[in-house]
């Protein structure tokens, strides 16, 4: 199967990693992985500010750049379930990565093996947007050697929502110190999610207060051997 990969601007920029991994996962079960180049910012950060018009063209260029790709995959929740909203029928054909795995390859273990605690936080846009319900978990639970440990209040929202957490600080940093007792309290020693822009910030909460904690995308974890 040729599958086309759509990193978004913050997987390529700020956690290439989260990339990377998922060419690596979807190669190792024997697919064809293509990065289209002319790829761009699909317009998720516009639209969260209010700025519609100028994500227009952003949105029709994501459409003109994978309208030949009949399959394609991204690492991160928030951007799949906007494209999905927004860009018609070639939205329709876009997957989030355990979306892919579970429902169109049928495959859970992927050959991963991760020796660490690992917690699992569902990320908005997955949860509630997607409705990904218990796929990464699945996945996770099918890596050798990866204790899945219980996260309190899973479901609670880390605090980041994009511009919210840039126009709310104060709530956001409020919901972000919650989320970063419940991880420090699972006994994980690894927080995972799907999107990066969450890890991005309960990364952050990590360092200031539990910098012995780590943050790593599902990707990531799936690729590890």
């Amino acid at each position: 199967m040729r599958v086309a990969l759509f990193a978004t601007c913050l997987s390529d920029t700020l956690f290439p990693a989260a990339g990377r991994a998922t060419v690596a996962v979807i190669e190792r079960l024997g697919h064809e992985v293509v990065f289209p180049l002319e790829q761009t910012c699909c317009g998720q950060m516009h639209l969260n500010s209010g700025y519609e018009r100028e994500a227009e063209p952003l949105l029709r260029r994501f459409s003109e750049v994978f309208a030949e790709e009949e399959t394609i995959v991204s690492p991160s929740g928030s951007c799949v379930a906007l494209v999905r909203e927004r860009c018609g029928e070639v939205g329709g054909r876009v997957l989030e990565l355990s979306e892919f795995l579970v429902d169109l390859l049928g495959v859970e273990d992927v050959g991963a093996r991760y020796p660490h605690r690992v917690a699992y936080h569902p990320a908005c846009h997955g949860l509630r947007g997607l409705g990904l319900g218990d796929r990464p978990l699945r996945l996770l639970r099918a890596v050798r050697d990866l204790e899945l440990v219980n996260l309190a209040d899973a479901e609670q929202c880390c605090g980041f929502g994009g511009t919210f957490s840039i126009k709310n600080a104060d709530t956001s940093i409020a919901m972000l110190e919650d989320k970063v007792r419940s991880i420090a309290a699972s006994g994980a020693e690894v927080c995972a999610a799907g999107d990066s822009s969450c890890l991005m910030h309960i990364g952050g909460g990590l360092a200031r207060r539990h910098p012995e904690l780590r943050v790593r995308h599902l990707a990531e974890i799936l690729a590890a051997r």
